[in-house]
């Protein structure tokens, strides 16, 4: 279907300069649609700018607070799908500063959704919430009809647009489904705040990788080309996922200390070992969190593919060429 399905179509991607939707607008050029992706930083180096993005989309300068912004990029370009990725991403970051990322994620989504309530031309809304939507839970791994209970200022910033996009679908059926994908990993990650990232950055240039933690968090991480195969067919069966949230992930979590393991022995770096800064969870985050994918199986027939040791050992390879170690 999706040759068809996606040729020539206005598809609009926020978030389009970040690793997700980088690899998105990437996969949708592939599949002959007419991409348009907003931008709000011009980020040199990005995976933006190394696919060569920038000369194969209609990039929108602006931010999601811009709600005639957006309701006019949607309008101009008679958008018909829209997927959702802008936001800011990272824990440490929202702690630090709440209020702009509530505006980015918050009133960020809420400004996308009326927008898109505007224009009958719109067919699928996908948005992009978050495992940490569901907060602490003693019952593991999270299923999506567990309710959301954040607590820390990231968590509940998702909580919150997710909440935000089931209303527009129960009220205006607006067609939204909503996404709560494990830690996405792979090659076009640039953010080095993150784990995978910071430990084979450090690993390859012969640096002991830091552990913010103790090493005790459990995490389920979720190759990109596994989240773009769903991203693309959640859209395709809007018809059936509308209204719907799906959670994505291998219901297989694995310890921060363990993973760090795994890329020092798949990187022959053993004789590295790590260091072990703190003590217990850092604040703000989660300690044990992965989902429970039953639900995208039995509706969809999709599962993750690429298993952790493979997804980590073409990930190692590609940062090798981009950091020429």
């Amino acid at each position: 279907m999706s040759d068809l399905y996606w040729k020539d179509l206005p598809v609009m991607v926020t978030g389009i300069t970040g690793f997700v939707g980088s690899s998105l607008a990437a996969r949708l050029i592939g599949l002959k649609a007419r991409v348009v992706g907003l931008v709000r930083d011009d980020v040199a180096g990005s995976n933006f700018h190394q696919l060569g993005l920038e000369q194969a989309v209609t990039v929108v300068h602006g931010s999601l607070e811009d709600y005639p912004l957006i309701e006019r990029t949607i309008n101009e370009y008679v958008v018909e799908v829209v997927y959702h990725l802008g936001a800011q991403t990272i824990v440490g970051t929202a702690n630090r500063s709440p209020l702009s990322t509530f505006k980015s994620n918050i009133e960020g989504t809420w400004n996308l959704l009326e927008a898109c309530r505007a224009h009958p031309h719109i067919r699928a809304v996908v948005v992009a919430s978050s495992d940490k939507a569901y907060g602490t839970h003693k019952d593991l791994p999270y299923r999506e009809d567990f309710l959301l209970n954040p607590e820390y200022p990231y968590d509940v910033s998702k909580a919150c647009a997710d909440l935000l996009a089931r209303s527009y679908f129960r009220t205006y059926g607006l067609p939204v489904v909503i996404t709560r994908f494990a830690n996405i990993y792979g090659p076009g990650d640039l953010n080095f705040s993150r784990i995978i990232p910071d430990t084979i950055q450090s690993v390859l240039q012969g640096r002991p990788p830091v552990i913010r933690s103790d090493g005790t968090p459990e995490r389920d991480y979720l190759y990109i080309d596994d989240a773009m195969d769903l991203y693309i067919l959640l859209a395709e069966r809007i018809a059936e996922t509308k209204g719907e949230v799906f959670n994505a992930g291998h219901n297989k979590p694995i310890r921060v200390l363990d993973l760090v393991e795994t890329i020092l022995r798949l990187s022959g770096q053993t004789q590295l070992r790590p260091n072990i800064r703190g003590k217990g969870n850092p604040h703000g985050e989660i300690d044990r969190q992965w989902l429970d994918g039953g639900k995208v199986k039995r509706l969809l027939g999709w599962e993750p593919h690429m298993a952790l040791e493979e997804g980590l050992q073409k990930t190692i390879m590609w940062y090798k060429s981009i950091l020429g170690c």
